[in-house]
């Protein structure tokens, strides 16, 4: 379990530490920051934890107005000295409201509820993705070739010479594995139909790639992905965070 602290009080961090190591010994405080604005900069340019433990007045400011800037999706356990703010944390991603002084039965209760959420989503997300593209996809046939016209030329493209597909200046165009640029007919929306899902992924709403045209992949801030494609393009192109989750299943064969 990897979870990031925010307090700006040394000694109540140190107990909750203290509290977290002895409830899971193999949790890892990957951060610990103090202020909103170290807090924004740090959601800003690195992936999520598993849980944030936030104390509700921060060195700068509420820790609303960091919610205010930073999407943190993620499951949070508030941890203060008012009670009076309950009503605001639910509101947000908030799994648990503990009051300072933390007890320690408490915070396990917290942490016990945050496994046994990620247990039942875990368990919905396989119910909901494993079966389902093997049904939808079973006896369909998928797009082979395109007749490409640009100028007075015809030409066929064969689906296996695409790398990928992209969307510029409200065209569509298709690019080989030889880096040969040709327009398209079809949008990606219709495109990404077409074509068999094992090998194609939309990534964003500018992207459609095939498996074989990804060169190298790298984390992002808020769970997303850089790609790098070859043929290569002038920005590496992102995985949008709400596909980012459906994109690692479809890398690991389970679309």
């Amino acid at each position: 379990m990897r979870v990031v602290i925010i307090e700006d009080e040394k000694p109540a961090y140190n107990r909750i530490t203290k509290l977290i190591k002895e409830s899971i010994p193999n949790a890892e405080i990957i951060a610990h920051l103090d202020s909103v604005k170290q807090s924004v900069a740090w959601f800003g340019s690195n992936p999520l934890p598993d849980v944030v433990f936030l104390d509700i007045h921060l060195a700068d400011g509420s820790c609303f107005d960091l919610l205010k800037v930073v999407d943190v999706s993620c499951p949070i356990i508030y941890t203060t000295a008012y009670d009076q703010y309950a009503m605001d944390a639910f509101k947000t991603t908030g799994i648990d409201y503990l009051l300072k002084p933390v007890k320690k039965e408490e915070l396990q209760n917290a942490l016990q509820k945050l496994t046994t959420i990620k247990a039942f989503l875990k368990q919905q997300d396989k119910v909901l993705t494993a079966p389902q593209p093997v049904i939808a996809t079973a006896g369909k046939e998928y797009k082979k070739r395109f007749v490409v016209r640009f100028g007075e030329h015809i030409k066929t493209l064969q689906v296996e010479e695409v790398a990928y597909f992209f969307s510029e200046n409200k065209a569509t165009f298709a690019r080989t594995t030889e880096g040969r640029t040709l327009p398209m007919d079809n949008n990606l929306d219709t495109l990404e139909q077409m074509l068999n899902p094992h090998d194609f992924f939309r990534i964003n709403r500018q992207y459609l790639i095939a498996l074989k045209a990804i060169d190298d992949m790298k984390t992002y801030s808020k769970a997303r992905v850089i790609v790098t494609l070859k043929p290569t393009v002038k920005e590496q192109p992102v995985v949008s965070s709400e596909r980012s989750a459906e994109f690692k299943h479809w890398l690991a064969g389970e679309l």
